[in-house]
């Protein structure tokens, strides 16, 4: 069974298991792997208990007991957030699970999935669509891990304490946390102060004060403790999403390859594009848990739809445009990367209706 590393063991284990995931100890054991997975959220968040934990039990069934995953949540082994990625490319894990705006403008492709409106309301489309726009458009700026998903979450909204967010002009003079760059332009020309503070900061700032409001998707709502720290919800409609996180789940490329056919076969039937659409699908039945947490506390929901949704289009109209522009000067095809994210958005939203 996968386990899930207290604090008090963490630093022993970080110390000795990457001796440890690659020692063949007798000619029986030569693919035996121990694989550390590192994530930001806490372990009582639905990511960890229902989606890394199952995926851990699964790839050490299908192994037949040849791969162990011990998983740690909420940073045990060290780093801030934004240090995820480096880890795992430099083996001082061997999964990470993070986002890919923790570090503003290292995956600029990618970013088009993040765009005002291009990603889908639900998880499950704009998880799929986001995993088949890295393998078209962005492998080289993965290059250096090994890829097991690329995906998002469906509709962000606003979560704020005395003022409700329904239009673009209500954010103006905010301080609001964001999840990537893209959003805090979204914001900041708005006359907003976003500050990107990674999910595990979020508490801190809301009670101290740091900022008025957040944007998150429901999901995160109930292990963040959102709605107690806030009273209302900025609710968004319709059939896109004002912007997604793009979720990076990626292992160290040496592991992967020093790893028998056999033990790869398993990880590469544990990843992939049905992987990031699988995760997609409980985003989306994990965000209900968490409206359902909003309304049991007696938070109050508007819902951004009608002229105020039209409103909040035209404002990222501008935002998208500026991000075409500064790839074309950056050599890329700005144009190209937005037309690919919507019209693939556009496939996967028809192949799951």
């Amino acid at each position: 069974m996968p386990r899930s590393v207290s604090p008090h063991l963490a630093l022993a284990a970080f110390a000795t298991a990457l001796t440890a995931s690659t020692m063949l100890v007798a000619p029986a054991a030569a693919q035996e792997v121990t694989l550390r997975v590192h994530h930001f959220l806490p372990a009582a968040s639905q990511a960890h208990q229902n989606w890394l934990e199952p995926w851990a039990e699964k790839v050490e069934a299908d192994s037949e007991g040849r791969i162990a995953v011990e998983i740690f949540p909420a940073m045990q082994l060290g780093g801030r957030p934004p240090q995820l990625y480096d880890q795992a490319r430099d083996g001082i894990v061997d999964v990470v699970w993070t986002l890919a705006g923790n570090t503003p403008g290292r995956f600029p492709s990618l970013e088009a999935m993040e765009l005002p409106f291009v990603p889908h309301a639900t998880g499950e489309v704009t998880s799929a669509a986001a995993h088949e726009f890295y393998e078209t458009n962005a492998r080289d700026e993965l290059s250096d891990v090994h890829v097991l998903a690329v995906f998002g979450h469906g509709h962000g909204n606003f979560y704020t304490r005395e003022k409700t967010i329904e239009r673009p002009e209500d954010v103006e003079g905010m301080t609001i946390r964001v999840p990537n760059r893209v959003i805090n332009q979204t914001l900041a020309n708005l006359g907003a102060n976003p500050q990107g503070i990674p999910a595990p900061g979020v508490p801190e700032a809301l009670s101290r004060g740091v900022v008025q409001g957040v944007v998150f998707p429901y999901e995160v709502v109930p292990a963040l403790k959102v709605n107690e720290l806030t009273d209302k919800v900025g609710a968004f409609t319709g059939d896109r999403s004002l912007y997604t996180a793009v979720f990076l789940f990626v292992m160290n490329k040496g592991v992967y390859e020093g790893m028998s056919d056999e033990n790869k076969a398993v990880i590469d039937a544990n990843s992939g594009l049905e992987l990031a659409r699988e995760t997609g699908a409980k985003w989306d039945e994990w965000d209900l848990v968490g409206k359902a947490a909003i309304e049991e506390t007696g938070n109050e929901i508007t819902l951004i739809e009608g002229e105020a949704l039209e409103a909040w289009k035209a404002a990222g109209e501008p935002v998208i445009q500026a991000w075409i522009e500064e790839q074309n000067a950056a050599g890329r095809d700005g144009t190209a990367l937005v037309q690919s994210a919507r019209d693939l958005v556009a496939k996967h939203e028809s192949a799951a209706n």
